[in-house]
């Protein structure tokens, strides 16, 4: 199964509560960090909530 790298390239700032939470589920806390991720449905959920912040690659 591949992976997915996830980086947060916008502030969290102003944003909902429930996009900060997404956020660091996903291991994000601050702009420039990585994440790798696997590559499922709950994943994809995650990154859809706040596909606004972050730069996805496969």
């Amino acid at each position: 199964m591949a992976d997915l790298k996830v980086k947060l390239v916008k502030s969290l700032i102003g944003s909902k509560k429930d996009q900060i939470a997404t956020a660091y589920a996903l291991g994000l806390r601050k702009i420039g960090d990585v994440s790798v991720q696997p590559d499922n449905a709950q994943t994809r959920g995650k990154i859809n909530k706040i596909v606004h912040l972050l730069q996805v690659e496969e």
